[in-house]
């Protein structure tokens, strides 16, 4: 066995750095009022000792403990696992940790016990990802006393919002005129985000959705439809695409028309939503829009810890890829699958 090293503390710094421990401290617990060349000298000194800061100890003098708690809800899914990822690496980059607790977000009360959970940690603020919106809208009625934000919420919804637009946009450029919408779970602020943006964008070309579905964001619920928006599209005034509000969806969605005999994007074009990193492998590769995430995890850290100009994530873009071109000049005409019967 290994013989324990002792703990270097506070006094071994101070020593160290020819301080005084209040000074170190101070530094520490990054009071402003420090001259550069002393915070230089004390910081040198603990990572020359290996000096690591014990939070349970430092809760006790300070009221924080530098970690910042995660309600996540649905975490399989890309887009709160990418959402979780994101928070734990810009807070990491502001000096604080996070703890997560999961919950079904569609049951306020689980939200809620996760909540108490994480306070009772000593959580100096909380971060919401992928809330439902009847939990988020019961959060925010509560006093919690530690500064609340949901990941793309405020002005991240406004993103949201436009970057589903951008995908609108993109298909009417192309010269789509009937386009269809497969979209989020309604219960989801963000579904409801982009649903907005999605009936904003038709809005302002004149147009009406040519057919709505809903879908829980797995790719096994875009498949699941992959019949029915085939028998759609071979109307004669079918759609001739579908902007679909998420990338797994969206993959979903692509094998099931195969699967009926609907080519994309000869017959129908597809967009998704994220740009999650196998976006560019689906065959064909998904059209897509891609969300600043690392920019809007800073933006609710620094909102969460008070930062008097918190940052600001990029506008969202539009990756073109081929799962979306013009709409065929003839009406539909793959042939449709063996042993399936002509219609009548």
């Amino acid at each position: 066995m290994s013989t324990p090293v002792a703990r270097v503390g506070m006094r071994e710094v101070a020593a160290h750095a020819g301080v005084s421990t209040q000074t170190v401290s101070r530094v520490l617990n990054e009071h402003p009022h420090i001259r550069p060349e002393t915070r230089a000298r004390v910081l040198a000194s603990a990572a020359a000792l290996g000096y690591r800061m014990n939070n349970a100890a430092r809760a006790l003098g300070t009221a924080t403990t530098r970690t910042v708690g995660i309600v996540a809800s649905d975490a399989a899914l890309f887009g709160p696992a990418a959402g979780i990822a994101a928070l734990e690496a810009a807070a990491r980059a502001a000096g604080r940790w996070i703890t997560t607790a999961y919950a079904d977000g569609g049951r306020a009360a689980a939200v809620t016990d996760a909540v108490e959970h994480l306070l009772t940690q000593g959580v100096d603020g909380i971060a919401i990802v992928a809330p439902h919106t009847a939990s988020l809208r019961r959060l925010e009625r509560a006093s919690l006393g530690v500064p609340l934000v949901a990941l793309h919420g405020g002005t991240g919804s406004d993103r949201q919002a436009a970057g589903a637009a951008l995908a609108i946009d993109h298909l009417v450029e192309l010269g789509h005129r009937r386009i269809a919408v497969l979209a989020g779970p309604r219960a989801w602020s963000e579904a409801t985000v982009r649903a907005r943006g999605v009936a904003a964008a038709l809005d302002r070309h004149g147009l009406e959705a040519a057919a709505t579905w809903e879908g829980d964001w797995s790719a096994s619920a875009g498949a699941a439809l992959g019949h029915e928006v085939a028998d759609a599209v071979r109307t004669p005034d079918g759609p001739t695409a579908v902007a679909v509000a998420n990338d797994q969806m969206a993959l979903g969605l692509i094998a099931g028309l195969r699967d009926a005999g609907v080519d994309v994007p000869g017959d129908v074009s597809i967009t998704g939503f994220d740009d999650n990193p196998d976006a560019g492998f689906y065959r064909p590769a998904l059209t897509t829009v891609r969300l600043d995430l690392a920019g809007e995890a800073r933006r609710c850290i620094d909102e969460l810890l008070g930062v008097d100009v918190p940052a600001t994530a990029r506008p969202a873009a539009l990756v073109v890829r081929a799962s979306s071109a013009s709409p065929a000049a003839a009406p539909f005409r793959s042939p449709r699958p063996r042993g399936l019967a002509e219609p009548t």
